[in-house]
């Protein structure tokens, strides 16, 4: 187990998103997960059904005693709810983890359509956390609702990842899942320029927690030393696989096969042991 990460994120009590989705993922590709939780929400394959947020000070709290005793090579921030619990994380940040990647997946809804960003927290999120962000992985449409302007198809999302960066994040991640054809295209753009991503849409409608999966699959990278265009190539890779061998549970947006880098045979042998 190598490289350790910080997730500050919400829970989701169906297991495929949220702080779930980040701890299996982490573990998955070697890493060691622990959490600061924002909010608990009632939730499963069909949607959200309740939030109940966690006080900014308990946040606070979390975040201090992980960071001062177990200690983090990465940090990422995914669910956060409203403007007080961003800028409670923003304060605990530099005078706990500076220097350690921070990576800011800027969650604001659901898969299945519910808000789960306070309308009033959004400048809080650009003004005081991304400019923080090692790298910032919106979706399309958080992309819009953090630039103001529409990103049409993919040719549009090289500039508009390069817009990203100028909010503050040292690099941006903008995914593409959102826009139809047959192929995923995601932009990367640091200092060096913007590389492009590309792969065949697999076809099934079990994504749910696809972007908290694959940013806390990069967060595990950094942390275990990683250079960012290797992380995302593997953190990419590891979210196909785990959509190809998705389970096939509940009956709307299933959860992804976060366990589809566990060995069967090794599985086996500790059912076998005496």
């Amino acid at each position: 187990m190598r490289g350790r990460v910080l997730v500050i994120a919400g829970s989701d009590s169906g297991g495929g998103a949220g702080i779930q989705a980040d701890i299996k993922a982490i573990t998955a590709l070697g890493g060691y997960a622990a959490t600061a939780v924002t909010a608990l929400t009632a939730q499963n394959t069909l949607g959200v059904h309740g939030v109940l947020p966690v006080p900014p000070d308990f946040v606070r709290a979390q975040m201090r005693v992980v960071l001062d005793d177990i200690g983090a090579d990465a940090i990422k921030t995914g669910m956060l709810g409203d403007a007080d619990t961003i800028v409670a994380i923003c304060e605990e940040l530099p005078a706990r983890a500076a220097g350690i990647p921070l990576v800011v997946d800027p969650v604001m809804v659901a898969k299945g359509g519910a808000r789960l960003l306070a309308d009033a927290a959004l400048a809080a999120l650009r003004a005081r956390l991304i400019p923080l962000a090692s790298l910032l992985t919106p979706n399309l449409p958080e992309a819009e609702t953090l630039l103001g302007i529409s990103i049409g198809d993919a040719a549009a999302m090289p500039a508009a990842a390069e817009a990203l960066r100028s909010l503050g994040a040292a690099a941006a991640l903008l995914k593409g899942g959102h826009l139809p054809g047959d192929e995923i295209v995601d932009v990367l753009a640091t200092a060096a320029g913007v590389v492009e991503f590309r792969s065949p849409r697999i076809a099934t409608r079990h994504t749910h927690g696809t972007g908290c999966t694959l940013a806390s699959a990069i967060a595990a990278g950094l942390a275990q030393g990683m250079k960012l265009h290797d992380a995302v190539v593997r953190a990419r890779a590891y979210v196909q696989a785990a959509l190809r061998a998705a389970p096939g549970f509940g009956a709307g947006h299933g959860p992804l096969n976060h366990a589809v880098t566990v060995d069967p045979a090794r599985l086996a042998a500790l059912g076998s042991a005496e």
